[in-house]
């Protein structure tokens, strides 16, 4: 059993801006173990330090290559637009439909404290530039536009109240589906 639940949306933590990572030490290489597992637990591709409480500048994903961490991550350039669906842990059961940047460049360093470049498409690039949001305080909600925000609001606010909100969720991910993705 992992070390840390999920926050979920409404959690303060996740509307904070993480503070850097100074040192590595023995306590982070555990919370990056830690988190690893809580990720695989909630059958995740990605998790940030926020999601699990912990305001630090790091995040662990697995793609297909084992799982890895980057501490202190920042995406110095983008390039393109892509639309495509995204899911969140911490906005459990809600695909939303998110226009982001289709190419990143995301700069970091790993446990061993070794730099990091790595040029990011597709889904590694929508999985890093959703983690380092949450990094930055920012869930995928704020990324819609007004309308598609209230809706998407709506939709947790309803589903909170125990409210079937089913034909609401499929609007949010097929609003814009006149788009190319």
């Amino acid at each position: 059993m992992s070390s840390y639940a999920v926050r979920t949306y409404g959690d303060p933590v996740l509307r904070q801006v993480a503070k850097p990572v100074d040192d590595v030490d023995g306590a982070l290489v555990k919370l990056v173990d830690d988190m690893v597992e809580t990720m695989y637990e909630a059958v995740g591709a990605g998790l940030a330090a926020p999601q699990v409480g912990v305001q630090r500048r790091l995040f662990v994903y697995e793609l297909d290559d084992g799982p890895k961490a980057i501490i202190n991550p920042e995406i110095v350039e983008s390039s393109g637009e892509l639309y495509h669906d995204e899911a969140c842990l911490s906005i459990p059961g809600l695909r939303i439909g998110i226009v982001r940047p289709e190419t990143v460049l995301l700069k970091g360093y790993d446990l061993d404290g070794n730099e990091l470049s790595i040029e990011a498409d597709d889904f590694m690039g929508r999985m890093f530039q959703h983690e380092v949001d949450h990094l930055n305080g920012v869930l995928m909600v704020e990324r819609l536009d007004d309308d598609m925000r209230k809706q998407a609001l709506r939709i947790l606010r309803d589903r909170a109240m125990g409210l079937d909100t089913s034909a609401m969720e499929a609007k949010l991910v097929s609003a814009g589906s006149d788009r190319e993705v």
